[in-house]
């Protein structure tokens, strides 16, 4: 799998790490481990990781979505 851009676009989101893990019902751990590029999270939870960020599933793997 690509590296996801989780950091990026949460910070440009304004979120906090505690914030986003409690908003997708994991650990700030795993969290962590996301953005460190350690551990990938499960496909099940990309979409309402978008939706937390306020962007696509698209470019959480860092590509523009298409127009």
């Amino acid at each position: 799998m690509e590296r996801l851009h989780i950091r990026e676009l949460r910070e440009a989101a304004g979120i906090t790490q505690e914030a986003l893990a409690m908003d997708l019902g994991v650990s700030r751990v795993a969290v962590v481990q996301w953005e460190s590029g350690k551990k990938n999270p499960q496909a099940s939870k990309l979409p309402k990781m978008a939706d937390s960020l306020n962007c696509t599933i698209d470019q959480l793997f860092g590509r523009e979505a298409a127009s």
